[in-house]
């Protein structure tokens, strides 16, 4: 299984997810402002990951403190908060190790240091055993003898490893369905094509790719057994903001029957926000649609609308799966019982 990102004495070590798959390359930050910067540029992807990589950003960040600056603390946390507004991941982990920084008041900077290190770490270690369970809770799920529908990249690759939505997959495998995998390919990044097809390749999956407008084809046709798909955030009610296409995936879903499931971390969950209405939504560079592998695809000076979310509502969803069991409607009720 490929390892996402890593703690290593030389600085934090991630693979390129832009390279992917042609080219399997690792990039090494040494400062939380490199960290900072892979997590804008999409080196590094996704909710689970990008909360990784934000913690271990911020450990770097205290490494090279010469004192327990308050205010440059404060500013290594904004500037890491402030590369993505989605995913509230992110947020999730940076707000731990703020609160770790708080108990360690008064502590030789050795201490603080080596804690936040091992703080950050811990996170790592944990996500992967919270894909791991979600993988469990989510294997019964999935239909034997049929195949399974994904949107964007929900792999080990987004996560500090195992995977979300492939945790699921990965686990009804394992506990001997047979299935295979269509992923869509994601546009305009095509997470789906560069890295999910990469990924199911490595382990063994079958797996087909299909353009992202081909998916109402396929459920109509009866092949599809459910669709799994991850979350960037996931509001009080059950509205789900997931990558951009999402929510026509789930609306074609219902509308074949299929079921639409969502695998995601507790920490994804954002019950401070009653509905998906007040999700913040990240809009991307014009570039990523006007261009493909730099290769100019539009006329010059086309206008774009490049939102790299969308908001599923919860009436779509049919179950979202989690670390502690799997939630379904009210969400209102099952989500708030399993953040307990």
């Amino acid at each position: 299984m490929v390892e996402t990102i890593q703690w290593t004495a030389d600085g934090v070590v991630m693979i390129d997810q832009t390279k992917l798959p042609l080219q399997e390359v690792f990039v090494t930050c040494r400062t939380h402002a490199e960290v900072a910067e892979a997590i804008r540029s999409m080196v590094i992807r996704g909710a689970p990951a990008i909360g990784v990589a934000a913690a271990m950003g911020v450990a770097l960040g205290v490494e090279a403190l010469t004192g327990p600056d308050e205010a440059r603390f404060a500013s290594i946390c904004r500037s890491l908060a402030e590369t993505r507004p989605t995913a509230v991941n992110l947020f999730w982990a940076i707000d731990r190790m703020k609160r770790l920084w708080e108990s360690l008041r008064g502590r030789p900077l050795a201490e603080i240091r080596a804690r936040m290190a091992a703080e950050a770490q811990l996170i790592r270690l944990e996500d992967i055993a919270i894909n791991q369970a979600i993988g469990r809770h989510g294997a019964d799920l999935v239909p034997d003898g049929k195949t399974v529908l994904t949107h964007c990249n929900a792999c080990a690759l987004a996560t500090a490893g195992y995977g979300t939505a492939l945790g699921v997959i990965r686990a009804a495998v394992a506990a001997g369905k047979q299935v295979d995998v269509f992923a869509d390919e994601t546009r305009p990044f095509l997470q789906g094509a560069r890295l999910t097809v990469w990924e199911l390749q490595q382990d063994g999956i079958p797996a087909t790719l299909i353009t992202d407008n081909m998916a109402g084809h396929f459920l109509k046709s009866g092949r599809i057994g459910c669709v799994v798909v991850g979350a960037d955030r996931v509001a009080a009610n059950g509205d789900v903001a997931n990558k951009v296409g999402t929510y026509s995936l789930a609306v074609l879903a219902k509308e074949n029957g299929v079921p639409f499931y969502v695998a995601a971390p507790v920490s994804t969950l954002d019950l401070t926000l009653p509905s998906g209405d007040q999700i913040p939504i990240e809009q991307r560079a014009a570039r990523e649609v006007t261009h493909v592998f730099g290769v100019q695809v539009a006329p010059h000076a086309t206008r774009v609308e490049n939102p790299a979310f969308d908001v599923t509502p919860n009436r779509y969803v049919t179950a979202i799966v989690t670390e502690r069991g799997v939630a379904r409607a009210p969400f209102e009720d099952s989500l708030r019982r399993l953040a307990e």
